[in-house]
């Protein structure tokens, strides 16, 4: 698994996701423990496309993510819609701390 620290950008846009990928494989990783701030800006907007472009791309890659998301954090009506179609598979979740996330992901084989 690799996981980032809550303070630094990582995925900054879509295009950076490869980079995700490739940090997988070099290590051997099939999943990724992000906070919001490692992500695009936009992720939570799913009109920007950025959410869409970087779950398709890591779910073509077998890598699960889990996003450690405080319930503060408001979601659009249309992004909750999205979570309740990807609670229903194991290539996505967003958790409220680091131990569901890391316990989650843990307990998941590769899709």
């Amino acid at each position: 698994m690799i996981e980032k620290q809550p303070g630094e950008p990582w995925i900054v846009s879509r295009r950076d996701v490869s980079l995700a990928i490739e940090t997988c494989f070099n290590s051997r990783a099939q999943a990724l423990l992000v906070y919001p701030v490692n992500l695009p800006e936009k992720f939570f907007d799913l009109s920007s496309g950025e959410a869409g472009e970087i779950l398709q791309k890591l779910r073509q890659y077998r890598i699960r993510l889990a996003i450690v998301c405080p319930h503060a954090m408001p979601l659009t009506d249309r992004f909750r819609e999205l979570m309740i179609e990807e609670n229903k598979r194991t290539h996505f979740r967003l958790f409220e701390s680091r131990d569901e996330a890391r316990a989650w992901l843990a307990s998941q084989t590769p899709p």
